[in-house]
């Protein structure tokens, strides 16, 4: 996975979406395409992937009309369809419409003691070949305000730090109660507290008034060490605080005891088995650099930690995933720490910064 770089500057959403259109035009029309065959091997036809994504859109313009329209203008300077885009940034929507849409597996741990600077770190495991390139785009929702996020082509926003302290992790769930009805797109979600929110409370307040039609946990952390993974759900929402010694670990399966009664994570999921290992490693964390954090993510295992996650060659493209990204969370100083890989190269290689 390449990671490609943006800055923009207008608070406009039109002239926002237009300049990732037009930079980034291959990137946005590609990557659309290459979600629309991953819908199809997965058993939806263009017209079903049609259907949901323009619900979710119009829901989207409802509940924020400002990123409908940066998604709109996105597609137009790209010169490729409206909907096309907006299945992009609704997938995690159309995937919920599937008949059997697996599922990733990423990996986010928080510490966030009282008094100190939160360190943050996340696996992002995903379809190689759906993400040949990512972006991180620094921009600027309000005057006064910046944010800088990591997301595919195409989709709102999924990780990101804004300069009010606030940062935002994201890990896919999966719930009975899902469906291919639609709901405002829960990259938008975390898009939307990024753009808005200063506070852990704002954040859970934005996240409350969206109609939602598939799962996910946004786990929220601050500058002030207040964090909460934010479970999201169309059955509901909750808020799972961070533990008192300031631990907050989220893999993807539910933690919150009345949504976890409907969990419909995949079968042969490794979340147990993950969550498990974060609770292992955790106290060999605090205090160390963005990269010596996500070596020790890995812990003894090294580059065999369940963590980190490699394609099964063995099966359908489709069905293959594998740890494209290592970023962790900066909410002092607005940045993103990132690796394109497994944490395990992160000794090697070292982290970026943006």
């Amino acid at each position: 996975m390449d990671l490609h770089t943006l800055t923009t500057r207008t608070t406009d959403p039109h002239e926002r979406g237009t300049l990732v259109g037009t930079r980034f035009g291959d990137s946005v029309r590609g990557v659309a395409e290459l979600y629309l065959e991953h819908f199809a091997a997965l058993g939806l036809t263009g017209e079903q992937v049609r259907a949901v994504a323009e619900r979710s859109h119009e829901a989207l313009r409802a509940w924020a009309p400002g990123l409908a329209e940066e998604s709109d203008a996105c597609a137009d300077a790209a010169g490729t369809a409206r909907w096309k885009v907006a299945a992009v940034g609704a997938r995690t929507e159309v995937l919920a419409g599937c008949p059997a849409p697996g599922g990733g597996e990423c990996s986010t741990a928080v510490f966030a003691p009282a008094g100190a600077a939160p360190q943050t770190v996340q696996t992002w495991d995903w379809h190689d070949r759906l993400v040949p390139g990512a972006l991180l785009h620094e921009l600027t929702p309000a005057e006064g305000r910046t944010v800088k996020l990591f997301t595919e082509f195409g989709a709102p926003g999924k990780i990101g730090v804004n300069s009010a302290g606030l940062g935002v992790h994201f890990n896919i769930l999966f719930h009975t109660s899902d469906s291919g009805s639609g709901g405002v797109p829960v990259h938008a979600v975390a898009r939307r507290i990024l753009d808005e929110a200063d506070t852990l409370d704002r954040a859970v307040e934005i996240a409350s008034t969206a109609r939602v039609g598939a799962s996910t946990s946004l786990t929220v952390v601050t500058a002030d060490s207040s964090a909460a993974s934010l479970e999201l759900s169309p059955a509901g929402l909750a808020v799972v605080p961070a533990d008192e010694d300031g631990w907050l670990l989220h893999t993807n399966h539910f933690l919150d005891p009345g949504l976890a009664a409907g969990e419909a994570g995949p079968a042969d999921s490794m979340t147990a088995e993950r969550f498990a290992h974060l609770r292992e490693v955790r106290a060999a964390m605090p205090g160390l650099s963005p990269a010596g954090r996500a070596e020790a993510l890995c812990g003894s295992a090294g580059a065999d930690a369940v963590v980190c996650m490699r394609p099964d060659e063995g099966r359908p493209p489709h069905e293959q995933w594998g740890t494209l990204l290592t970023i962790g969370l900066d909410v002092t100083h607005c940045a993103l720490d990132h690796l394109a890989g497994p944490p395990h190269e992160a000794g090697a290689k070292g982290l970026a910064r943006f």
